[in-house]
């Protein structure tokens, strides 16, 4: 869908697969899981799909949930812990809860739910991305919601998704959807931070992303969740690079997904780019943290960005960092700019020998180079939301 053909009226009119994400602050209260919201959630998710919709919900909760189970049998304080230990416990106490309580929610409606537990570093394989991805799609051959969260016990890195927004956009990818649903606690995106400025006005719609400042938007995050509203919006970010539709809108109180999906007011509607990346770029461009920099000068970078082209190692002026070959690798002007991310076919080291090399030079450099380009153009996704 292009941005013209798209309004809140006809969203529906063009989607076959969905994704629906939620958040611990809608999902939870003080006390733990609210089962009046997971109960709503599972109403109005099985309508959709009796509609003829796939479904796929990434969902938070289960660190509440664990936390929940455990101080229902022991001393609040002594499991109250925020350390990544302690999280990730919960989490594994959690899981099946958080499980247990949806599988009943929507077999009332007759609908059949599979737990789905993902790591970066288990998509970081194209092989294993491939693999997810086939199972997803039988899933939903099968008429089953798949219900995602990362595989917190055996994640690293302070959970490697780092919040369930992240992990949702990677899920458009992996599930080749048409719509994005990102239920929050605040109703859609305001131009400021509400909670320091009662005067912040709602956006109903924004047209293009990709040209607003993010981080002066949003300088808070909620105290539930990990993410907040820039992890919202960067992932909505990305699902515009992939022509994909987000819809951020609340999923607090006697929320109505049905309603705004049909032209109902509330929340916002974030329009895809009209050039969509692909499939396999969005994967290599965020299926990990960049590992470090490579550093060019300004006939490269205008290069990249005007021409399409690969980067030859003459353009490049230096690195940051520490890699190998085959890592994830941002793409910075000598002034710090970010154009991007690539998967560099040399390390670090190997950069630093051949930088502002001509390629006939490089084999009296190397021996045998592994490619006469440091960051191929079919392997770079460049204005990259890192």
């Amino acid at each position: 869908m292009t941005k013209t053909d798209i309004s809140r009226s006809n969203l529906l009119e063009n989607v076959r697969r969905v994704v629906v994400k939620v958040g611990s602050a809608v999902l939870t209260t003080a006390d733990g899981l609210n089962p009046k919201a997971i109960n709503r959630l599972a109403d109005q998710l099985a309508e959709l799909s009796s509609r003829g919709l796939d479904v796929v919900l990434v969902s938070s909760g289960a660190v509440a949930a664990g936390r929940q189970r455990i101080f229902e049998r022991t001393s609040r304080k002594q499991h109250n812990g925020k350390d990544m230990a302690s999280r990730q416990a919960a989490s594994a106490v959690g899981q099946g809860r958080l499980m247990h309580d949806y599988d009943e929610a929507f077999a009332r409606h007759g609908k059949v739910t599979a737990q789905v537990l993902l790591t970066r570093s288990g998509l970081k394989l194209r092989e294993r991305f491939l693999n997810a991805r086939n199972t997803m799609e039988r899933l939903l051959e099968w008429g089953v919601i798949p219900i995602v969260n990362e595989n917190d016990t055996v994640s690293t890195r302070e959970l490697e998704f780092g919040d369930n927004d992240t992990l949702g956009a990677m899920c458009l990818g992996l599930v080749g959807a048409d719509l994005f649903v990102n239920l929050t606690s605040a109703d859609g995106v305001f131009d400021r931070n509400p909670d320091g400025n009662p005067d912040a006005k709602p956006i109903p719609v924004i047209e293009d992303i990709a040209s607003l400042d993010l981080e002066a938007m949003c300088d808070g995050k909620t105290s539930v969740g990990t993410g907040g509203m820039y992890s919202k919006l960067r992932a909505a970010r990305r699902a515009a690079q992939l022509g994909v539709p987000t819809l951020i809108v609340s999923g607090k109180g006697e929320f109505d997904i049905l309603d705004v999906l049909t032209g109902g007011a509330g929340g916002t509607l974030v329009l895809p780019e009209d050039r969509v990346v692909s499939s396999k770029k969005f994967w290599l461009a965020y299926h990990d943290n960049p590992s470090g920099a490579i550093l060019v000068d300004g006939g490269a970078a205008n290069a990249l960005m005007t021409k399409g082209t690969s980067l030859l190692p003459i353009g490049i002026t230096g690195v940051e960092g520490c890699f190998d070959r085959g890592a994830l690798v941002f793409i910075k002007t000598v002034d710090g700019d970010e154009l991007g991310v690539g998967l560099t076919n040399y390390s670090a080291d190997e950069i630093c020998r051949i930088k502002g090399k001509r390629t006939d030079e490089l084999p009296a450099i190397m021996g045998p180079a592994p490619s006469d380009v440091a960051v191929h153009r079919d392997n770079m996704l460049l204005d990259a939301a890192i």
